[in-house]
């Protein structure tokens, strides 16, 4: 007995179809391709350099103009001498041998302490006045003229009047520097606050606004740039100023070190805190200038 059996085409392509599947199936699936690292930007080996040759380049003329004039010998050290004295004199900083005979340390410590607090009041009572005479029109016109007659006078022309009101010297010092350091805060403030757009204290009207939101949510955002300018402007100012008053109060200081040296007739002394002076500023102008930047909305 035969027995036929018999399969419908599509049954016949279902199975024809099952091997291949399977076999696809058992195939292990492909790695995902690595995505190739990013190239690395060359360095530009010049303009680093340039950048660290071209400093030093400079500082060598100076020493060796420096040098060339004091091949002599004379009253003038020289280089290597200077040198030598600091040495000298960084080796121990901070000795204290009595109230007027201190290490080059306390005397930077003493001079940064009245430029803190001058230019702390300074900015206290600067930046918010730059600010209402930028808003209000009434009061730049009133304020303006003050400014503009004060802010030329010599810092040193202060000191007398801080003398005669505090009656001592370190107040009176820092009358100086706050004097002298507030005005570039008050007028970049001030700028800064005249040249945001129109449209933004338009659409502050429109919303209704207080006052306090739009200093601290339109204002003070567009402001901060030219303000910190001001800030970096007026700790410059503070620090020249600080050398100065000292020179003239006594006690301690950086300023009155140089004072003193002078007196004592020893040079090297002078020329070493020249250049602690210096750096010092330089110091605070970077400190200042990457604050800037980081708070600068033109970087971004």
């Amino acid at each position: 007995m035969v027995s036929a059996v018999f399969h419908s085409p599509q049954r016949a392509a279902d199975e024809a179809r099952a091997p291949r599947a399977a076999a696809v199936k058992a195939e292990p699936a492909a790695a995902p391709a690595r995505e190739a690292p990013a190239p690395r930007t060359p360095i530009d080996w010049s303009a680093l350099a340039l950048r660290l040759l071209a400093p030093l380049a400079g500082l060598g003329l100076l020493v060796g103009v420096w040098a060339l004039f004091t091949i002599n010998g004379g009253t003038f050290p020289t280089p290597a001498e200077t040198f030598v004295e600091a040495v000298t004199v960084f080796s121990d900083p901070f000795y204290r041998n009595g109230p007027n005979d201190q290490g080059i340390g306390w005397n930077i410590l003493f001079s940064l302490e009245r430029v803190a607090v001058g230019f702390g009041m300074a900015a206290l009572v600067g930046i918010p006045m730059g600010f209402m005479i930028g808003r209000f029109e009434v009061l730049n016109r009133m304020v303006s003229p003050l400014i503009s007659l004060l802010r030329p006078v010599s810092p040193l022309a202060w000191l007398p009047i801080g003398l005669l009101v505090f009656k001592a010297a370190n107040p009176a010092a820092i009358w100086t520097i706050f004097i002298c350091s507030i005005w570039p805060m008050i007028i970049n403030t001030a700028v800064g606050v005249q040249r945001v757009p129109q449209d933004y204290l338009n659409v502050a009207k429109v919303l209704n606004l207080s006052e306090w939101k739009v200093i601290t949510k339109i204002l003070l955002p567009a402001v901060l740039p030219y303000m910190l300018t001001g800030v970096r402007l007026s700790v410059g100012t503070a620090w020249l100023v600080i050398v100065a008053a000292e020179m003239l109060t006594g006690g301690v200081g950086i300023g009155f070190w140089v004072w003193d040296e002078w007196n004592n007739l020893n040079v090297k002394h002078i020329l070493i805190a020249i250049v602690v002076i210096g750096v010092v500023g330089l110091l605070l102008e970077l400190l200042l200038v990457n604050i800037a930047k980081r708070f600068s909305y033109d970087e971004h």
